[in-house]
C-alpha cells in the first residue's frame, strides 16, 4: 500500500480496529505503540507520533523528544493480535523547525544511509543479502541472578538429558550434536516451523527452506530468499517476532542466544551477500576465483580487514564469544574459502549462476541489531573496494581445508576473531573510520555502542559464576 487512502480503505475492508507501530531500539528489539485505526490520518503521516527516544537506548535525555513516521509499504496484519490490528514499521525523525529530519542514530536510518553511500560512490545500486536464522526451541527455561542464587535450567524433551524423565518421554531423543535434518518423530518441531514459515510468508518474508540444525536439544534453522538490504533487515525483525510468538502460542520458548547450551552447536546468523548495478551482478566473473570478480574479492578483503572490529556490531553480546570457539562450525580464524564452513567467509559452491554468485559471512549471530550489522558489513566491503584490499595478497586465503584441524603452531599464524566482547570493543575503538565514512555511522553512535559493550562485559564479569564454586570453593 503506497497511499494513506489505500491503508484506510484496507482497514475498513478487513475490519481493522487498531494500528500498531513497531520501532527498533539500539539493541535490536522491537518496541511498539498502538492507536485506534480511525486515528491514522494525514496528520499522522505529516507530523508523526511523539515518543521518548532516551528509553530506546539512543539520544540524550535532554534531547529525547522524537517522532515516529510510519512506512505505509510495511503495513501487514499482525497475526498474533486478538483485536484485528494492522502493523507498520517506519522511521524516527528529530523534531526541528521548519521541518523534521531523520535521526542519524536510528537503526533503519543508518541502513538507508549505507545504501545511499553505496549508490553515491557508483559501486552498485543495491546490496542484496540473505540471512539464515538459527535458533533453539525449548519446552521451558528458567534463570535467576540474585545475590544469593545464580543459575539457569532448560527443559527440552527431545534432548538426551530428558531420556530418564518419567513424563513425556517416547524414547526418540536426539543425540548430542546429532540434530541436523532429523525427521519426525525426532523432529518434534516440524509442524511448528511450517506454521512459522506460513506466517512469515503472510508478513511478506519469503522462506527458502526450514529444517532442524546440528544442536540435538532443539536447534532449528529458517533461511529466507535473498532481498534488498534494508528490506531484509526489516524481515529479520519480523522473523524474530514471528518465531518467538508462534513458539509461545504452543507453550514453548524460542531463543537466538548464540550459545544457550554448553557443548552443543551455537546459533549463528550467517549473511549471504551480493551487489547489483543496473540490475546486473557486480560480483560475477567467469574467469575469477570461484567465478568471483575482482570487486567481489576487494569486498571480501574489506570484510576480513575489519573482521575484528565488526564483531562489536555483528556479535555484540558476552554470550557471542561462547559460540566463537573452535570445533562447532563457528569460524574463529580470519580467512575465506570455497564451500568451507570453518572459514569466516564461505563461498558457496552451489551458487554458480551470475545472479546467484555470492559469499557469506559466518560469524554474526542473532544478538546483533540487524540494521547496524548489515550496514557495518556493507561499509567494510565498500572500504575494501575503495582501497582495493586483495585478500590473496594479505594472506587471508583461500583456506580450502578444515581450519579446526590445523596444528596449534599453524593456527597461531592466522589472525583470529576476538575472544571476548571487551576485545571486540577495543578493536572497534581503534578501527571505525570505515563506518563513519560518508556520514553513515555517527561518531556519537559508535561511542554509545562501545559503552554498551563495555558495560555488558563489566556486568557479566563482576558476577560470581557457578563453575567457580565447583573449581575453587574448597581451596
Amino acid at each position: 500500500m503506497a497511499t494513506l487512502t489505500e491503508v484506510q480503505q484496507f482497514c475498513k475492508d478487513h475490519g481493522i480496529r487498531m494500528v500498531d507501530f513497531k520501532m527498533t531500539d539500539i539493541r535490536g528489539r522491537w518496541r511498539h505503540l498502538s492507536i485506534p485505526a480511525e486515528h491514522l490520518t494525514e496528520k499522522t503521516m505529516t507530523y508523526g507520533i511523539g515518543f521518548d527516544g532516551s528509553n530506546y537506548g539512543y539520544a540524550a535525555l535532554e534531547k529525547s523528544d522524537m517522532v515516529f513516521v510510519p512506512d505505509l509499504n510495511s503495513a501487514v496484519i499482525d497475526p498474533f493480535a486478538e483485536v484485528p490490528t494492522l502493523s507498520m514499521i517506519g522511521d524516527v525523525m528529530v523534531i526541528s523547525e521548519p521541518d523534521n529530519y531523520p535521526f542519524d542514530q536510528y537503526p533503519r536510518n543508518v541502513a538507508k544511509q549505507a545504501v545511499r553511500y553505496l549508490k553515491e560512490l557508483g559501486i552498485a545500486d543495491e546490496m542484496i543479502v540473505g540471512p539464515e536464522y538459527e535458533f533453539y526451541i525449548f519446552d521451558g527455561v528458567r534463570y535467576v541472578n540474585t545475590p544469593e542464587r545464580a543459575g539457569y535450567s532448560i527443559a527440552a524433551h527431545q534432548a538426551t538429558w530428558a531420556g530418564d524423565e518419567e513424563f513425556n518421554n517416547n524414547g526418540y531423543q536426539v543425540g548430542h550434536k546429532d540434530g541436523y535434518h532429523t525427521v519426525p518423530p525426532r523432529d518434534v518441531h516440524f509442524d511448528l516451523r511450517s506454521r512459522i514459515s506460513m506466517k512469515l510468508l503472510e508478513m511478506g518474508v519469503h522462506v527458502k527452506y526450514h529444517h532442524t540444525e546440528v544442536g540435538g536439544c532443539g536447534q532449528q534453522e529458517i533461511e529466507t530468499e535473498l532481498g534488498e538490504m534494508v528490506e531484509m533487515a526489516d524481515a529479520t525483525m519480523a522473523a524474530k517476532y514471528v518465531i518467538k510468538n508462534e513458539a509461545a502460542l504452543e507453550g514453548k520458548t524460542a531463543t537466538f542466544l548464540p550459545k544457550p547450551v554448553a557443548g552443543e552447536a551455537g546459533n549463528g546468523l550467517h549473511v549471504h551477500m551480493l551487489l547489483l548495478k543496473d540490475g546486473e551482478p557486480v560480483f560475477y566473473d567467469n574467469d575469477g576465483y570461484m567465478q568471483l570478480s575482482q570487486t567481489a574479492l576487494w569486498f571480501i578483503g574489506g570484510l576480513l580487514k575489519h573482521a575484528r572490529s565488526l564483531c562489536a556490531i555483528t556479535n555484540p553480546s558476552t554470550n557471542s564469544y561462547k559460540r566463537l570457539v573452535p570445533g562447532f562450525e563457528a569460524p574463529v580464524t580470519i580467512g575465506f574459502a570455497s564451500a568451507n564452513r570453518s572459514a569466516v567467509i564461505r563461498i558457496p559452491a552451489y551458487a554458480k549462476s551470475p545472479m546467484d554468485k555470492r559469499f557469506e559471512l559466518r560469524n554474526p549471530d542473532g544478538t546483533c541489531n540487524p540494521y547496524y550489522a548489515m550496514s557495518a558489513i556493507l561499509m567494510a566491503g565498500i572500504d575494501g573496494i575503495r582501497n582495493q584490499i586483495d585478500p590473496f595478497n594479505k594472506g587471508w586465503g583461500p583456506f580450502d581445508f578444515n581450519l579446526f584441524d590445523l596444528p596449534a603452531e599453524e593456527l597461531a599464524k592466522i589472525d583470529g576473531l576476538p575472544s571476548s566482547l571487551e576485545e571486540a570493543a577495543d578493536e572497534l575503538e581503534k578501527d571505525h573510520d570505515y563506518l563513519t565514512a560518508g556520514g553513515v555511522f555517527p561518531e556519537t553512535l559508535i561511542q554509545i555502542l562501545l559503552d554498551q559493550c563495555r558495560k555488558d562485559a563489566g556486568t557479566v564479569n563482576a558476577l560470581p559464576h557457578p563453575k567457580e564454586f565447583e573449581l575453587y570453593y574448597d581451596l
